[in-house]
């Protein structure tokens, strides 16, 4: 687990084969913001690939929680305008990967509220992964 992330009790994880629908599968929440990870699966490799967000902190200090969560990013969300879930299909069948897992986790609770647009490109810079550019 990547240590920064530690410390977010709310959080959960999934694999998506690319026999599944995403919509199915994903346990990300609705009404949270927050970081996930995405990681390919390829015998016994596995290879953090992405970090994405849900939410940001507004220039008030409040949060904003987009509709839908961070579920609705994962299996509605877009990449170059293309659907993520598509982009991550053809990613599996291109590369040969049995899977994707994908962890995510809420960045705010009662006890804190942390800017996931500010611990996503933090960890972006520090672990670089492929599917971000």
């Amino acid at each position: 687990m990547i240590t920064e992330l530690k410390k977010y009790e709310n959080a959960g994880s999934f694999i998506y084969k690319p026999q599944d629908r995403l919509a199915q599968i994903c346990n990300a929440p609705n009404d949270k913001a927050g970081i996930y990870l995405v990681y390919t699966i390829q015998g016994k490799e596995r290879t953090l690939v992405y970090i994405g967000r849900s939410g940001k902190t507004e220039r008030n200090g409040t949060l904003f929680i987009r509709k839908g969560g961070i579920k609705d990013r994962l299996v509605n969300g877009k990449r170059d305008g293309e659907l993520r879930r598509n982009f991550w299909l053809r990613e599996m069948i291109n590369g040969a990967l049995d899977a994707l897992e994908i962890q995510w986790f809420a960045t705010h609770d009662q006890n804190y509220i942390d800017c996931p647009a500010i611990i996503e490109d933090q960890l972006i810079k520090k672990y670089k992964p492929l599917w971000n550019r």
